[in-house]
């Protein structure tokens, strides 16, 4: 009888569903932990009654051949955006200059970021457990050259899933060290995670209904998306504008790392007043939302990578993978978690 060596993946965003899917297919058994209520991580969609917000990832780009053949997997499941980026170069809203051309396309999944994970994560559906969160990874006592998992679900009720050959980690830097350290773990990943560092980020959500009465055309600026240098946001985008979403006016405003920073315990409706007034500044759109709501997402952005694909001790069995590996962007997560899965496979 064969066997099929067992492997567990802690997190469920694009790194842990790529590494997932890679070694399914390659005939290993896999377990995958996520402590939310979906999968795809910081490709995230938050739904409201007027449409829904990327409130993470905000799209991504297709620069490596190995991305651009996983996509063709999905055929029509994702479409260019014309984001129509400008930059704001002041807090006022003045753009040097308008349409500045894109160095990458921008693509987007339909009808929402958190699609694109999703699909590829449902083929794995029987092997993927919500709601759980890995508290501790330890030797299992049936077998000490294996590993076992203690995890408490959203009810608290703790169980623990065991016989895993390897751990593999697809979660932030500091999220993972920490688990490693907690569970007493000496594994050769776990120091190189300490120089890699990674921003907050503030983001607030904002429907406009009554802008699509009757002769009325769109609120504010003509373009869909900017990079702003304003002090407290970084990011502003259009939601309607992205193909596949409702027409109902709606923006995604990304706060600075400094300020989120700075503001890191600050609570939501403080966070939601001053974003609030910088999106009015920049945009000029002074009409009361209908619908507001904030996220903070205490990591973000990548400022310092681990500067390699991934993290793999053979001897203990422990691997992490994340974009934080190579960079912040979508398919930085993707090519972490792939090239994770072909050197432990």
């Amino acid at each position: 009888m064969t066997y099929s060596r067992r492997v567990a993946i802690v997190g469920a965003g694009m790194a842990g569903v790529a590494c997932a899917r890679t070694l399914a297919q390659a005939g290993l058994d896999v377990a995958v932990f996520e402590k939310g209520s979906s999968v795809s991580g910081r490709m995230a969609t938050r739904e409201s009654p007027f449409g829904t917000f990327d409130h993470g990832a905000q799209y991504f780009t297709v620069r490596d051949a190995r991305f651009a053949q996983a996509l063709e997997t999905v055929p029509g499941l994702c479409k260019p955006w014309s984001a129509n980026t400008v930059r704001v170069l002041d807090e006022h809203g003045r753009v040097a200059a308008a349409s500045l051309p894109a160095k990458d396309s921008h693509w987007v999944p339909r009808p929402a970021m958190s699609a694109l994970v999703s699909r590829w994560a449902q083929p794995l559906s029987e092997q993927i457990h919500l709601q759980t969160r890995v508290t501790r990874i330890e030797r299992d006592p049936m077998n000490h050259q294996r590993w076992q998992l203690r995890t408490e679900g959203a009810d608290d009720a703790q169980q623990v899933f065991c016989g895993f050959d390897a751990v593999l980690l697809a979660t932030p830097a500091p999220q993972a060290h920490d688990l490693l350290v907690s569970s007493h773990i000496a594994a050769e990943v776990s120091q190189p995670m300490k120089g890699v560092q990674m921003a907050p980020c503030w983001t607030l959500v904002l429907a406009f209904p009554n802008a699509m009465q009757p002769g009325m055309s769109s609120l504010g600026p003509q373009w869909n998306a900017a990079r702003s240098t304003h002090h407290r946001m970084a990011w502003l985008a259009r939601e309607s504008s992205k193909p596949g979403r409702k027409s109902i006016e709606r923006w995604t405003v990304q706060a600075s790392a400094a300020w989120s920073q700075e503001h890191l315990d600050d609570d939501n409706a403080r966070v939601e007043a001053k974003l609030l007034k910088a999106f009015a500044e920049v945009t000029g759109i002074r009409a009361q939302p209908a619908f507001t709501q904030t996220h903070r997402w205490r990591y973000a952005k990548t400022m310092q990578p681990l500067g390699a694909s991934h993290l793999w001790d053979a001897k203990a069995g422990i691997g992490a993978c994340g974009d934080w590996c190579i960079g912040h962007r979508v398919e930085d997560a993707f090519i972490s978690g792939l090239e994770l899965a072909l050197r432990v496979a």
